[in-house]
């Protein structure tokens, strides 16, 4: 597929990630900026994502939302980025994008909220405890430089991501292991482009 990626987006958003990838990526893509409120509950923005909420992509005739589908459809969609494994050697790539978009953000979103889990309720809930969920990530980051498999991929991206903004906002524990394993991650020309492109757009809508 030869058509260029539109990302629906807001510079204070997950949208973040996507671009991110879209920049390890390397491809040509466009933007749609989209502001909180009544512009992404629009019908126009509805149609390409009912739940009116960034971000989203459109690639052709193919619509994606929500930041995990959209981070593996993209992956698949330019192979030659190198952005995963060989299918037959994706098994961590799998496990890790699974636990950023699942137990790790539903941990860091329950602090935030100052949701406490009972601990004599924690088996009911899929991560456990944001302390299960710390040590889990620590271990393995502790274990090899890369989560994802023998090189940076986008599951390192995507944890990465949502490592960095939950510590700075104080969500999960700033560890050791997990600093220097966002600094590590994030020491990348694509941050750096992705991240100023955000950030002139979140300083624009400021003004």
């Amino acid at each position: 597929m030869s058509d260029s990626v539109i990302l629906y987006t807001n510079p204070m958003s997950r949208g973040r990630i996507v671009r991110w990838l879209l920049e390890e990526i390397g491809q040509p893509y466009q933007t749609e900026w989209l502001d909180y409120g009544p512009q992404m509950k629009s019908p126009e923005y509805l149609a390409i994502n009912p739940m009116g909420k960034v971000p989203a992509i459109r690639h052709g005739n193919v619509t994606v939302c929500d930041t995990a589908a959209i981070l593996a459809y993209l992956v698949d969609a330019f192979p030659q980025a190198g952005l995963a494994p060989a299918v037959g050697a994706r098994a961590d790539y799998y496990r890790w994008m699974f636990f950023a978009a699942g137990s790790l953000e539903a941990a860091c979103t329950n602090k935030a909220l100052g949701v406490e889990v009972p601990p004599e309720h924690t088996k009911f809930v899929g991560y456990g405890s944001l302390e299960l969920v710390t040590e889990t990530l620590e271990h393995a980051i502790q274990q090899k430089p890369f989560l994802g498999g023998e090189a940076f991929t986008a599951a390192d991206l995507y944890i990465a991501s949502v490592l960095s903004f939950n510590m700075m906002f104080g969500n999960i524990e700033k560890r050791p292991a997990l600093v220097d394993y966002v600094a590590r991650m994030t020491d990348r020309d694509a941050f750096r482009r992705a991240a100023a492109i955000d950030d002139a757009a979140a300083a624009a809508a400021q003004k």
